[in-house]
């Protein structure tokens, strides 16, 4: 097993259990305990799990996340799979939204090639991706650029997609929990994220499974304020009863 592999079973294992000790980590997973302390030193440090004596638990509120490089090898094939339910919701003529993130990323090169209408961003990623496409009409909002995930955010950014109504948004998300909405971690992002929403006749978040039932730090909206949540089978089957529960439409993507 690669030490991606192994990391990735850990946050499984982890976010399943809400909990995990080193010990049981290494029975299961055939590594020395020495192995898992620095694999779960590793996941903290990027802030996708709490490290705690004798082994790590599920962070239930988060203050930040991991890089985007760190964090665009984490549960890749769910992601891909979410993206590509997501563009089968794409019709043709379109104008459509894709937010920031690794997932929005993934939609961005899961849309066919016979695609032909609008794509607005706010990810200069997404732009790049789709820049050779020369049946897309291709808008990017500007504004400041985060680095690392290539967001842009700012007034300048706002003001663009005010000027905007989409058939559909595609948006990221830091967590969706069913009291405290959608959440993101950077405020000004956060920001045009309510914007996107409020400008798009449907809005559908993009977001794997261990986002579920998260808080990170900055509200973006209510989730009555949403089409959909699509999202993973592959684990946290607690918090998607109690989204679900909570009237929440949850679409799953199969791995």
């Amino acid at each position: 097993m690669l030490p991606a592999q192994r990391q990735e079973a850990i946050l499984a294992r982890v976010r399943a259990q809400g909990a995990a000790s080193a010990e049981e980590l290494s029975a299961s997973l055939g590594v020395s305990v020495e192995t898992i302390r620095r694999d779960l030193r590793g996941l903290r440090d990027q802030g996708l799990l709490n490290r705690v004596h004798g082994g790590a638990t599920r962070p239930s509120h988060r203050s930040g996340e991991g890089s985007f490089a760190a964090r665009s090898t984490l549960n890749l094939a769910r992601k891909q799979a979410i993206a590509a339910l997501a563009a089968s919701l794409v019709e043709d003529r379109e104008t459509i939204v894709i937010d920031t993130g690794t997932t929005a990323l993934q939609l961005a090169r899961a849309l066919p090639a016979s695609f032909r209408g609008r794509v607005l961003t706010n990810s200069v990623l997404v732009a790049a991706e789709l820049s050779d496409r020369s049946d897309i009409e291709l808008l990017l909002c500007g504004g400041q650029i985060r680095p690392g995930d290539g967001a842009c955010s700012g007034a300048h950014a706002e003001a663009f997609f005010a000027d905007f109504y989409a058939s559909k948004a595609f948006l990221g998300a830091g967590g969706v929990h069913p009291e405290a909405g959608l959440t993101d971690y950077y405020p000004a992002e956060a920001a045009i994220r309510r914007t996107i929403t409020a400008h798009s006749a449907a809005a559908y978040v993009l977001a794997d499974s261990s986002k579920l039932g998260v808080i990170a730090v900055h509200r973006v909206c209510a989730l009555d304020q949403l089409t959909a949540v699509i999202t993973d089978d592959e684990e946290n089957p607690d918090a998607s009863a109690t989204l679900a529960a909570a009237g929440v439409t949850l679409l799953h993507a199969a791995g």
